[in-house]
């Protein structure tokens, strides 16, 4: 791409946002009248709740926040003890160096303050009346005093990750591009007509081409389930209406065997289409390859399928029953449950935590940190804008995870310890609930995440003299506590304490080593598809360790159905409604936990806290030196995206190829305005790959 291109396509750009911005004025305004339709319908006698919602494609949560009258009977009653509202959990990823031993801190494990445990705060009454403003953040959970609280510290009953007895089954897959219609399977290609490019179209045609049977369709290009999105104003309506759309001689697939993930998945850009024929005697998924790596215009079916048999010779290194499932989370979990040890400490597997504390824990253990820093806390014009990718991150911090029964400790109980007792406790695996205080003299980035106003699900406060209240892990308080520049006050006011272990170690070791070889493999191979297949196998397996952890954490079921529009009485109470169409209408509601005994959200939190403590600062122990945000001259950072960092200049910091290290993924010249919306963030951070790729090839 030169110049003359980059400007035009970004004249293109501006126009599309003229374009949504108009569109979104229409938006609000269809909003404000359904709005305004629903306050008057709501002053008949007779109007329900329940009745409204799916007639004005809402929930029933939102209908009574816009006439509270209608609330019903179970939800208007006042509540003895109200609950504190819950933030939104941000969305799944990887931190620092592995270190030697305890840290060797300047400043006290812990501050004075803690010495003497904190006064309980008194709880406010509860006013039905008053609602929280916008502008409040939300309150996070914290654990119930007493033996209530006590009562959570254990395991669900008859639930735990043990080993499989069984070997999985290969599933047989095609890879077809919906844009030319060029269809792989095993080493023959095929070109079929796919007329409108609808499920149906797909499926008809792959089974005729392919009659002995196919299980798994992965789309390589042409995003079929995207074809009429100019009718939606979302994506997701799009692809709800593709999913949904009549297949003749199909049905959406209930399920069968062990596969539990029956029916199809919703998701804007990578859903998953799941049918069987009208007879029984056919199964088959409809899947985006681009869950498991991006692809560029030049790559074909073939290379697709080149990868994936890499990858699965690659991985049958190390697990002589790999097999490669549907997703890279599937597939990661699998992989994982075929390290658990046959004899041993845990050869009867991993218990799964009570519901009561995995519920805490996705409440208060967000993932990886987005953070977008605009001005007077940076210049106005940027001199550069400087990118840095921590490489195969999360595979960085998988070395100790929590394990075993966990421990309360009590703010009385953390207070009594001494120094060293508080500092191996912090030190260890644990969850914490402080209360922090930002240092008067504190100039730099906000280094512990607090719930944040409005829809955001966290922020990072950097005001002098801010005091919030919210929950860390060890890696993330260890930080603020031995930071190179001025340790930060932090008062423990309760914590969930676990033993050391490491149940990861051995599935990520061997992840590791099979991302090393492949990538080994795409550096040095001569042939350029095959080095392209190997790159892409590479890619694929940083896949299944970065979605395998996030699947640990296992949140709430959603369950997704459709109703007829002529029978919308029947939509559930509970449901949202997530679109609609002549015909149909399409729900989801929320369904609680699954029993999934390979449900382990404290292995997920304690490696997105060591992530996010690595953007602020990892030490690399061969060169004796550090890196990260901290390490970095006050206002020249711009962003964090989960494990990368924008600055205003470059930094001299190590790179060995090793997970966790810091790579120059962009740099583009200034001077810049600097960004203050994240789509800005994102044209720049593109502009910056394409300048420093164009600066290298010179």
């Amino acid at each position: 791409m030169d110049a003359q291109t980059y400007n035009a396509a970004l004249a293109e750009l501006r126009a599309v946002r003229d374009k949504i911005k108009k569109s979104r004025a229409e938006l609000t305004k269809l909003e404000t009248d359904r709005n305004q339709r629903i306050t008057r319908l709501a002053a008949y006698s007779k109007a329900k709740a329940e009745r409204l919602a799916p007639a004005a494609g809402m929930s029933v949560a939102d209908i009574v926040a816009l006439a509270p009258e209608l609330a019903p009977d179970a939800l208007a009653a006042p509540c003895q003890v109200p609950e504190p509202a819950t933030p939104p959990e941000a969305v799944a990823a990887e931190t620092d160096a592995r270190p030697a031993g305890p840290p060797q801190a300047a400043a006290p494990a812990i501050n004075d303050a803690q010495r003497t445990p904190p006064t309980p705060r008194p709880s406010a009454p509860a006013d039905a009346s008053v609602k929280p403003t916008t502008d409040a953040p939300p309150a996070l959970p914290s654990l119930p005093t007493g033996e209530a609280g006590d009562a959570w510290f254990t395991h669900t009953s008859s639930l735990a990750s043990t080993r499989p007895n069984f070997t999985q089954q290969a599933r047989s897959t095609v890879f077809l591009d919906t844009t030319t219609g060029v269809l792989v399977h095993r080493h023959h290609t095929h070109h079929l007509d796919l007329a409108g490019r609808t499920a149906a179209d797909i499926l008809t045609a792959v089974f005729h081409a392919v009659p002995d049977g196919v299980e798994r369709i992965y789309i390589t290009a042409g995003d079929p389930w995207h074809r009429n999105a100019d009718r939606y104003p979302y994506l997701r309506d799009a692809v709800t209406a593709w999913l949904n759309a009549p297949t003749p001689g199909w049905r959406t697939d209930t399920g069968r065997g062990r596969d539990r993930m029956a029916g199809h998945f919703v998701h804007a850009r990578n859903p998953v289409g799941r049918y069987q024929r009208d007879d029984g005697k056919a199964h088959v998924e409809i899947r985006s390859v681009g869950e498991w790596f991006d692809l560029d215009d030049h790559d074909t079916p073939a290379t697709v399928r080149d990868a994936f048999v890499l990858l699965w010779q690659a991985l049958r290194r190390h697990w002589s029953d790999a097999v490669l499932m549907g997703s890279p989370s599937q597939t990661g979990r699998d992989l994982w449950t075929r390290t658990i040890p046959v004899r041993g400490q845990h050869a009867d597997g991993f218990p799964v935590l009570s519901e009561e504390l995995r519920g805490l824990l996705h409440a208060t253990a967000g993932q990886g940190r987005n953070e977008l820093i605009t001005p007077p806390r940076v210049p106005e014009q940027l001199p550069a804008l400087v990118e840095y990718d921590r490489t195969f991150a999360y595979a960085k911090h998988t070395w100790k995870s929590p394990v075993g029964t966990p421990r309360r400790i009590t703010a009385a109980t953390f207070a009594s310890w001494s120094e060293k007792e508080q500092i191996r406790a912090l030190y260890g695996c644990g969850h914490w609930h402080v209360r922090v205080t930002v240092p008067d003299a504190w100039n730099h980035v906000g280094l512990l995440p607090a719930p944040a106003p409005g829809d955001r699900a966290w922020h990072y406060p950097a005001q002098p003299g801010t005091t919030f209240t919210t929950w860390a892990g060890g890696p993330e308080l260890h930080a603020a506590l031995t930071n190179p520049l001025q340790p930060w006050k932090i008062e423990i006011l309760d914590g969930i304490l676990w033993d050391d272990g490491k149940p990861l170690d051995d599935w990520a070791k061997k992840l590791k080593e099979t991302w090393t070889n492949l990538s080994a493999q795409a550096h040095f191979q001569g042939d350029a598809q095959e080095a392209r297949a190997a790159h892409l196998a590479s890619r694929a397996v940083r896949s299944i360790l970065l979605y395998g952890i996030g699947s640990f954490a296992q949140r709430p079921r959603m369950v997704t159905g459709t109703t007829p529009r002529t029978m919308e009485r029947d939509v559930p109470t509970d449901a949202e409604i997530i679109g609609f169409d002549d015909e149909l209408i399409t729900w989801r509601r929320p369904s609680g936990y699954s029993r999934d005994p390979n449900a382990h959200p404290e292995w997920a939190a304690a490696i997105w806290s060591g992530a996010r403590a690595a953007l602020l600062t990892q030490r690399h122990r061969d060169d004796d030196t550090y890196a990260g945000a901290l390490h970095t001259p006050p206002g020249s950072v711009v962003a964090f995206r989960t494990d990368a960092l924008y600055l205003t200049q470059p930094q001299t910091w190590p790179y060995h190829h090793q997970p966790g290290d810091y790579l120059l993924k962009g740099n583009l010249t200034g001077p810049m305005a600097a960004p203050t919306t994240e789509e800005e963030l994102l044209t720049l951070r593109d502009a910056g790959r394409a300048a420093l790729t164009s600066d290298r090839e010179i």
